[in-house]
């Protein structure tokens, strides 16, 4: 275990608490156990070691990634108990969706180690399985998103910007009087601001390198694939890339990349999940995500830029951060009459040209412009719907 210390200590070291995801505030960080789950390259080991920095003590304390060596010969109840035997308090399990049969091995620790705070990251992929819905009479699954243009702000200009709710943006309360003229930063963060590695130089390569690994490795090891299906999900990823928003047409699909019609659904669900895709459901269900797939867009617009660098169309993305960034406090579904509905309100998309017949005479219709600065009446500013994270 002594390495394991060692790493965890490096870790700390080097993290930064000048900037905490939005998502820290709502966590209950006094439960007996928690998972945080989301995308890959979002922050979320950030998270956790920046809670540790600033609230507990390395010496009761530890930090551990699943897929560890030391799991080739321990396991995590072995580890739970040499830590628990040695007065550990805080144990953090990073990426759980690598060690096997982790759901029914936190069950027993959760049981057996009522002194021991157990806190566990993985992909988003861990919420369709049965193994986390057994566990979560037993530990709350928080789910976290990438950057809001209002943290991309924050962490990457020092700009310290309050939430807006969706009633003070579309009564025009925002404000940032740090910046005159918002939109070339807001075409920056389009580009690559949705993850906190966005700054980095190589920031292409590691976005590459979340793709290959979240469609090669993630999905297909947590869904039992083999190395031809999971193949078949990265071109059906392509297939999307290349023709979003649009309507899915399952059987098309399936015979685009050689598989059963009865197995689409699925796959799309997996890369959904883990934070490849969205797909905008209609209000059928009355609950979210059990509504009809109405449209299929990539999840957010760096990945849009990265999937298809030649030119991505702007109509694509301006939906897409739309929805991207008003899908975390809402829910939103598909219009019959425009582009996305919220409760009563519908929202038409488009550019600085973009005009109201498509909402005439709709009390609580909303024209969303991009390439403007500010808005007036039902005239709001796209890159308004940021700041609400």
């Amino acid at each position: 275990m002594d390495k394991l210390y060692e790493s965890f200590n490096k870790l700390l070291k080097i993290t930064n608490t000048d900037f905490i995801r939005y998502k820290y505030a709502e966590i209950n960080w006094d439960s007996h156990m928690l998972g945080l789950v989301g995308p890959r390259g979002i922050g979320k080991t950030t998270m956790f070691l920046q809670h540790i920095k600033q609230n507990l003590h390395p010496k009761d304390t530890l930090y551990v990634s699943a897929d560890n060596i030391y799991f080739t010969e321990n396991s995590l109840i072995d580890l739970t108990d040499k830590f628990s035997k040695q007065g550990g308090k805080h144990l953090f399990i990073d990426e759980i969706h690598k060690y096997p049969n982790w759901s029914r091995e936190l069950k027993q620790i959760y049981d057996t180690y009522p002194d021991v705070q157990i806190r566990f990251t993985g992909s988003s992929i861990l919420d369709i399985y049965k193994g986390t819905a057994d566990l979560s009479r037993r530990a709350p699954i928080y789910d976290m998103q990438g950057l809001s243009f209002r943290e991309y702000l924050n962490m990457f200009h020092h700009m310290n910007i309050p939430v807006y709710t969706i009633d003070e943006i579309l009564e025009h309360k925002v404000e940032i009087p740090q910046i005159t003229h918002p939109l070339p930063l807001f075409i920056e963060y389009l580009q690559q601001g949705y993850y906190p590695f966005g700054k980095d130089k190589t920031f292409e390569i590691e976005l590459d390198q979340v793709i290959n690994q979240t469609m090669e490795i993630d999905i297909p090891q947590y869904a039992n694939m083999n190395v031809s299906t999971g193949r078949k999900l990265k071109q059906l990823l392509m297939i999307i890339s290349q023709s979003v928003p649009f309507k899915p047409v399952l059987q098309k699909l399936a015979d685009m990349i050689g598989v059963s019609r009865n197995y689409l659904a699925d796959y799309l669900l997996y890369i959904e999940k883990a934070g490849m895709i969205a797909q905008l459901r209609d209000d059928t269900g009355g609950i979210r995500g059990l509504g009809k797939v109405e449209k299929i867009y990539i999840d957010n617009t760096n990945l849009i830029y990265a999937l298809g660098r030649e030119s991505p169309n702007i109509g694509n993305i301006r939906e897409t951060f739309f929805y991207n960034q008003m899908r975390v406090k809402q829910e939103i579904t598909s219009s019959k009459i425009s582009d996305f509905q919220i409760g009563e309100r519908t929202f038409e998309i488009g550019g600085k040209n973009k005009g109201q017949k498509q909402i005439e005479g709709l009390p609580k219709g909303y024209i969303v412009k991009d390439d403007i600065e500010s808005g007036y009446a039902n005239i709001i500013p796209l890159w308004h719907f940021g700041m609400n994270y």
